[in-house]
């Protein structure tokens, strides 16, 4: 494997938005990988982490132009692979069905700098180990994360996480409880979000959009991307994001 090559800046543009995306995204799953204990693997054209049977394999894709020999890299940690497979190609422009996976599509959409209103539920930065065990609960049920059931506290969101530059987790309370929480990362002038998610008593009670305005304050200087279930795409046009390209995602779960 090869360290990645340095790429000139990218603008906060539709047009960069899928390699924003690409670049914030290994960035979140270097940081995951190095929390848990597991092995990142950096390429110039994608970013693995290669989990244990529960965590699974992650390959992110950093690039539209894979080499054969990229692709047979790739190949080799999807056959080696402890656990589940999922993959992101941010570019829609690489063929991996043929590892046995299968795939869907959602959209990348970029937020341009600007003001962000209050939330009108309680959201707050995840600072305390209780905190970061209710997001993680919260994101498990909300995602319906059954490859971390029986649930083992810290396992999906360790400890660590929370001293990793740039990550940064928040939690909105409903009756005391904590009813949804998401991921940022920031990195290289922007940033991105990532497990956006409600539990289900939660449900229609404005929790997601509170805890996305209550995450996006601290960012409300940089661009801002995210990838969006089709569900979620109204809720993030409602806060200034606008959908640029698709990006498909790939997974042993859906082969």
């Amino acid at each position: 494997m090869t360290n990645p090559t340095t790429t000139a800046p990218l603008s906060p543009a539709l047009a960069d938005a899928p390699r924003l995306q690409a670049r914030n995204s290994a960035a979140f799953w270097a940081a995951t990988g190095r929390s848990r204990g597991h092995e990142v693997i950096r390429d110039r054209a994608f970013l693995a982490v290669r989990g244990d049977e529960r965590a699974g394999l992650r390959v992110l894709l950093q690039e539209p132009d894979l080499t054969g020999d990229e692709l047979e890299a790739i190949a080799e940690l999807v056959h080696g692979a402890a656990g589940p497979v999922d993959m992101e190609d941010p570019f829609s422009s690489t063929a991996l069905g043929h590892l046995g996976v299968g795939s869907w599509q959602m959209p990348i959409m970029l937020r341009l700098p600007g003001a962000v209103d209050a939330p009108a539920v309680a959201v707050q930065r995840v600072r305390e180990e209780a905190e970061l065990l209710g997001a993680e609960r919260a994101v498990i049920e909300s995602f319906g994360l059954g490859r971390f059931e029986p649930y083992r506290p810290g396992e999906m969101f360790p400890k660590a996480i929370l001293d990793e530059p740039g990550v940064a987790l928040f939690v909105a309370h409903v009756d005391g409880e904590v009813a949804g929480a998401c991921v940022t990362v920031e990195a290289n002038g922007f940033a991105s979000h990532y497990w956006v998610g409600t539990t289900e008593a939660a449900r229609s009670r404005g929790v997601g959009r509170a805890v996305m305005l209550g995450s996006l304050e601290p960012l409300a200087g940089v661009p801002v991307t995210l990838t969006a279930s089709k569900l979620g795409v109204p809720l993030y046009e409602k806060l200034g994001f606008t959908a640029a390209s698709p990006s498909t995602w790939w997974s042993s779960s859906r082969a």
